[in-house]
């Protein structure tokens, strides 16, 4: 698949049938779809080879329900039946797909930053947008902080997406001000 390819959502689809469902012979018809720019057609590629990866590891079913843009970055939505082995492996997956495309221009797939256009938020690189840049504290660029209460006390989870080496990396809370409970 071709960056600039005329059908670039119906080559990724036909490329990864098995993770559509797409009646036969009408791939634009595929629940899940893109409903996003060409620029994160190679996030979408990577996350679709990830997930793979992942099923086969651990067996069991996936679909995709829906991809599309939201608040300036990629969603992806999926049903099935993973063993917990491979459920862990297609969330990491999504994880890193979700971070990517907030550094990555959805037009041209070069990096960018999120960026407000009236109401809407988008990722775009300066060639593609002449929005205000929405504005970030220093030191919480590509900031991913998960809470959550586990057996009654609050569990927190704090990474940066690094782009370049398209990981995640773990980040102490304390360092952020956030007590871990």
């Amino acid at each position: 698949m071709a960056y600039g390819a005329p059908n670039w959502r119906v080559e990724l689809v036909e490329a990864h049938l098995d993770l559509f469902q797409a009646p036969l012979g009408n791939p634009t018809a595929a629940e899940g779809f893109p409903e996003c720019e060409e620029g994160w057609w190679h996030i979408l590629d990577t996350v679709c080879i990830r997930i793979r990866a992942a099923k086969k590891a651990g067996h069991g079913s996936f679909r995709f329900a829906q991809i599309k843009q939201k608040r300036g970055t990629l969603r992806i939505y999926w049903t099935g039946r993973l063993s917990s082995r491979a459920d862990d492996g297609v969330r990491v997956a999504i994880e890193l797909a979700e971070a990517r495309s907030a550094c990555t221009c959805e037009v041209c797939g070069s990096e960018a930053r999120l960026v407000r256009n009236g109401g809407l938020l988008m990722t775009r690189c300066e060639a593609h947008t002449n929005a205000t840049a929405v504005v970030v504290a220093p030191g919480l660029e590509n900031m991913h902080i998960v809470q959550s209460v586990v057996e009654g006390r609050l569990s927190c989870e704090c990474r940066r997406y690094d782009r370049g080496s398209d990981t995640f990396v773990d980040v102490d809370p304390a360092l952020l001000g956030i007590r871990k409970g």
